[in-house]
């Protein structure tokens, strides 16, 4: 049913959980998982900061999707891993896209306080604009 199972990241305790889910889901169904972690440019920056920020968001990314990896590691399951850059929304579904995935599985819950309110949901923005099944995992 699953061959390719997504699973964005932005390291928080729901994301994990996600994660946690999403390895589950594709060792029952021998299916590879995708960990994604999209450098969020919507935040703004003075240009001089942009090419610092980038750098610490990918070295953040690192530490998400190492986490995966270290969950899909542990159950067996195949994984795949990648960093983007851009709008996380436009990020998960390109990727989706782009890799043939069969199902995505998202946390309800990531980032926290004022960034938040002002971003919007970024996993209530891949539900409407996906063209893949959407699992949300609410946070623990």
């Amino acid at each position: 049913m699953y061959q390719k199972i997504l699973v964005p990241t932005d390291g928080s305790d729901c994301a994990t959980n996600a994660a946690a889910e999403a390895v589950s889901v594709a060792a029952q169904f021998d299916a590879e998982v995708h960990a994604l972690y999209a450098v969020d440019v919507r935040i703004s920056r003075p240009n001089a900061e942009v090419e610092t920020y980038r750098e610490e968001m990918r070295a953040e990314g690192e530490g998400a999707i190492g986490e995966v990896e270290q969950l899909a590691g542990r159950e067996g399951v195949e994984y795949v891993s990648d960093i983007r850059v851009g709008d996380p929304r436009d990020v998960v579904t390109e990727y989706a896209d782009d890799a043939d995935i069969d199902l995505i599985v998202m946390g309800t819950h990531g980032r926290r306080g004022i960034e938040r309110m002002v971003l919007g949901s970024i996993t209530e923005g891949v539900v409407r604009m996906s063209d893949v099944p959407v699992l949300t995992v609410p946070r623990s």
